[in-house]
């Protein structure tokens, strides 16, 4: 099993920033990607920005391509995401989740952070 525990969420006003944490544990060897996803109120859950724990060029959805940063620190097993220019309509639970080497999916979930940019 793998836990994943975020944090760093709150209030922003627009045009700030935040930081997000997701500190990874347990079986972190079968991680093979870590990824930043969000809902918003009645919404769907969004795929934000994944990085592959080896390393890599990250990706990014379109919508926060140039503000938000995904960096990885695999000593820590830690997974950042550095967003910038923050918008009212970043306000969402930002979740992280751990895609696995063998399933190539999303295995494992955070419990999620609120993020809440005022105009």
């Amino acid at each position: 099993q793998v836990q994943l525990v975020e944090s760093g969420g709150g209030l922003a006003q627009a045009g700030g920033s935040l930081r997000l944490s997701c500190a990874a544990s347990g079986l972190t060897f079968v991680i093979y990607a870590m990824a930043w996803f969000r809902q918003a109120p009645g919404k769907e859950r969004e795929f934000v920005a994944r990085i592959r724990w080896s390393g890599g060029i990250p990706m990014y959805a379109d919508s926060v391509k140039g503000r938000f940063t995904i960096t990885a620190d695999n000593a820590e097993n830690t997974v950042y995401l550095q967003m910038n220019s923050l918008k009212p309509e970043d306000t969402a639970v930002y979740y992280c989740a751990a895609q696995t080497i063998s399933t190539r999916t999303y295995d494992y979930w955070g419990q999620g952070t609120q993020v809440t940019v005022s105009s």
